[in-house]
């Protein structure tokens, strides 16, 4: 007759009883209370509670230099908003921003993601130096293209009089129908970095033996990248995309930097809109524009992540 085995505690030694499972207690319960609430006080206090009142001046009459009459003034503050003049424009800016920003962003990111994938001399170099301006802040990147795209002394201006395209120096920041193209080419070098990390990172989880079973059928370089890369990455994108959308809706540094809004609001989208309101005071006019910027996000992103799930099930 086999002999049973003798049960053995956690340290080891034998017994005769099974180990005793931990046992949730109040006294553990206060002490992950007690880790938790320095988070916690951090968060309500620098994040939910100033968000709450930023939420209430938008309902008010709440100027800055006349805080002694602050009625309640319910929708009025929306209304200002949208029924202003420049409205319209800056509406279309901000989608003109988000647009051409992140489209030569996806496609120049991903160009370099690919070419980082491959094994090649100096490799990490080159991802150390792509990867630079990402540890820039962004308005210290619209003040240097502030002084790129200067008119007088800028280098823009200087390399294209010597490749012989331009005859005179090319006001960029001053005319109103260049200082938009200006913001959007400094926003594409800032942002193209963010995409090549995060889809490097996400190509290099690809099997390496999935594309070779791609290229013994006989698929081209075209094929395989649309047939099995960017469907093997297609969650990273989705994710990468939305959170771009978001980020530079309420990306004011390069703009502010640059141009201030100018010339003439031709470069104002709606969060450097909110910073002027707030500057002259108008906190109320402001926080109801922040209300709006984010209800507006809010839809779109509803929206984009439903198109996708009705994407998937098909």
């Amino acid at each position: 007759m086999a002999v049973p085995t003798p049960l053995t505690s956690v340290d080891g030694a034998a017994t005769g009883h099974p180990p005793r499972r931990r046992t949730f207690t109040g006294r553990t319960a206060l002490l992950i209370a007690a880790f938790l609430a320095p988070a916690f006080v951090f968060v309500t206090v620098f994040t939910y509670y100033p968000m709450l009142r930023g939420s209430q001046m938008a309902f008010k009459q709440w100027n800055l230099f006349d805080l002694t009459n602050t009625p309640w003034v319910g929708l009025q503050n929306f209304e200002t908003i949208i029924s202003a003049d420049a409205f319209p424009r800056i509406l279309l800016n901000t989608v003109l921003w988000v647009v051409c920003s992140i489209v030569p962003q996806v496609v120049i990111g991903f160009t370099i993601a690919l070419w980082l994938r491959k094994a090649f001399r100096f490799r990490g170099f080159y991802q150390a130096f792509i990867f630079y301006p990402w540890a820039v802040s962004g308005f210290l990147i619209g003040l240097l293209f502030r002084w790129m795209f200067n008119s007088e002394f800028g280098v823009v201006n200087d390399l294209l009089t010597r490749a012989g395209l331009i005859d005179s120096p090319v006001p960029w920041l001053s005319d109103p129908d260049l200082a938009m193209v200006a913001v959007v080419v400094a926003n594409i070098w800032y942002g193209v970095t963010f995409f090549a990390m995060m889809i490097l990172a996400a190509l290099q989880s690809v099997p390496d033996e999935l594309l070779e079973a791609s290229a013994i059928d006989g698929a081209g370089r075209a094929r395989t990248l649309f047939s099995v890369m960017i469907p093997a990455i297609r969650s990273t994108l989705v994710l990468t995309i939305l959170l771009r959308v978001i980020w530079i809706f309420n990306f004011p540094d390069v703009i502010w930097a640059m141009t201030g809004g100018g010339p003439a609001d031709q470069t104002h989208i709606a969060t450097t809109w909110m910073i002027q309101l707030t500057q002259q005071g108008n906190y109320g006019e402001a926080s109801a524009l922040g209300l709006t910027i984010v209800g507006l996000l809010m839809v779109f992103a509803a929206v984009y992540l439903a198109m996708l799930s009705k994407d998937n099930t098909r």
